[in-house]
């Protein structure tokens, strides 16, 4: 990820910075998907492990990147509160 592009996103819904998510945050929110744990907050259950994600930097709401794309839509975001 373009650490420009970086400096000027921001979550749409609380307009926190945007930081891309390390191997610890992927690793958990990728076993949630894989025990089928995760829903977006459009109410669709994650059933493709992510690739590349970001994070919000309180760490609350988590985004996909999909083929090196943030897709920074409401819908599409994670409340990371649901991965244990």
């Amino acid at each position: 990820m373009d650490k420009k592009l970086l400096t000027i996103l921001c979550c749409p819904i609380t307009h926190k910075g945007l930081k891309v998510a390390g191997k610890g945050d992927l690793g958990k929110v990728n076993s949630a998907i894989e025990a089928g744990n995760v829903q977006n907050r459009g109410g669709s259950v994650l059933t493709d492990e992510l690739e590349e994600a970001l994070v919000t930097d309180d760490r609350k709401l988590l985004y996909p990147v999909r083929n090196g794309i943030p897709v920074l839509l409401e819908g599409e975001s994670v409340n990371m509160e649901q991965i244990h």
